[in-house]
């Protein structure tokens, strides 16, 4: 990396650090957490207020997720105690009898919705293993508890191809996005010197993924197939989204440093080099929300997550390849998501960037913080390594 790029994406990093530590974790933590009731808002409105509504079970471990950050990101607030604020809640009102995660309680903790989805309990695993890294006295627990999830999973909707079933009984339609979170709570785990068999199944799910969920002719990951893992019919089944491209571009990079798969490198690097080519709209400078499987576009609103998912898909690549172009891809991306984080009251940021570029003015969502996070880790520790 040249010394002017450097100098940009340190540039770049110091203004997200700075955004985080200064707005986004005092604001979230004051006015995001339920100090009354327990557990964190849904979502925050653009005066900085709280919006008491239902809370889906995938919310709560990504704010877990969130302030697990915190310190290594400087901000010296109450972070442990943020943690385990949103850990005591989330098993007490959303963990079933069977040790699996209901997918939606009402404002009081009353269950409204019961279903246990993959996509929820992947989360569980995830923030499991976030807590097990920064509060060690809980790692035990915490592993526990993730092994349960997991084997229940194992035990009702195993699939015989490889992966999971989404819902016991299963239903028609299969997607590649929960086991993404899968192998991101897989990696997570093997990462700080989990159980062995963590490894086995990010193994499991990253060989899926190359045999099953992209398409050959583009490369891209697509999002929904049916029960046999062959793409859904119709539309559905030729939809490839940019931002999952670059974010199973980022977890595939890990996984191949792991497994020694180069073939994972391969493919990898061809779904993000797809993502920034052909789903980057140039005049917002934004990562559009979804193309179909020739590269036309299907959707082209651009949420706030795609953008966070390119910086992370870019810095791991550069520090992966030394190649200067995912360099400016990182910069790019970091640069575009500040257009989302200039808000009226700061640390908030707005969700849906439209085609004829103004925002949707509407509360900020607090399942986007996870993204923002870690984009902002992976970013600061790409900068400090390469300087």
């Amino acid at each position: 990396m040249t010394t002017d790029a450097l100098l940009t994406a340190v540039r770049l990093r110091d203004q997200l650090k700075a955004w985080a530590i200064n707005a986004a974790y005092p604001l979230w933590w004051s006015a995001g957490a339920d100090q009354a009731k327990g557990g964190f808002f849904e979502k925050l409105d653009l005066g900085g207020q709280p919006v008491d509504s239902a809370r889906r079970g995938r919310v709560l471990p990504r704010q877990i997720f969130s302030f697990s950050l915190a310190e290594e990101l400087g901000w010296n607030g109450p972070w442990r105690e943020a943690v385990e604020h949103g850990l005591n809640f989330y098993l007490s009102a959303y963990r079933r009898p069977d040790g699996l995660f209901r997918a939606l309680i009402g404002p009081n903790g009353e269950s409204l919705d019961g279903t246990a989805t993959l996509y929820d309990q992947a989360f569980a695993m995830f923030a499991a293993a976030a807590v097990a890294r920064v509060a060690p006295d809980k790692a035990d627990a915490m592993q526990r508890m993730a092994l349960e999830v997991r084997e229940a999973l194992v035990a009702t909707r195993k699939h015989s191809q490889g992966g999971f079933y989404l819902t016991s009984p299963p239903t028609a339609q299969q997607g590649s996005n929960e086991h993404m979170h899968l192998l991101e709570a897989c990696l997570a785990w093997t990462e700080i010197g989990g159980d062995p068999s963590w490894r086995v199944l990010a193994d499991e799910i990253g060989d899926l993924a190359l045999s099953k969920f992209i398409h050959a002719e583009s490369g891209q990951i697509r999002e929904f197939f049916d029960l046999d893992w062959c793409p859904a019919p119709g539309i559905e089944g030729r939809i490839c989204e940019p931002g999952h491209q670059f974010e199973w571009g980022w977890l595939l990079l890990r996984w191949s440093k792991l497994a020694a798969r180069e073939d994972a490198v391969v493919a990898a690097l061809r779904m993000i080099d797809a993502g920034e080519a052909y789903g980057v709209d140039a005049a917002r400078g934004a990562a559009i929300n979804a193309l179909l499987d020739d590269y036309s576009i299907h959707d082209a609103g651009a949420r706030l997550w795609p953008q966070t998912e390119r910086i992370k898909a870019a810095v791991v690549a550069a520090r992966l390849t030394g190649d200067a172009k995912y360099w400016a891809m990182a910069t790019a991306g970091a640069d575009g998501l500040l257009a989302y984080l200039r808000t009226p009251v700061p640390g908030l940021w707005r969700d849906k960037y439209l085609p004829d570029k103004t925002f949707v003015e509407e509360p900020a969502p607090a399942s986007s913080f996870y993204h923002i996070a870690l984009a902002i880790a992976e970013l600061d520790r790409a900068v400090r390594a390469a300087g």
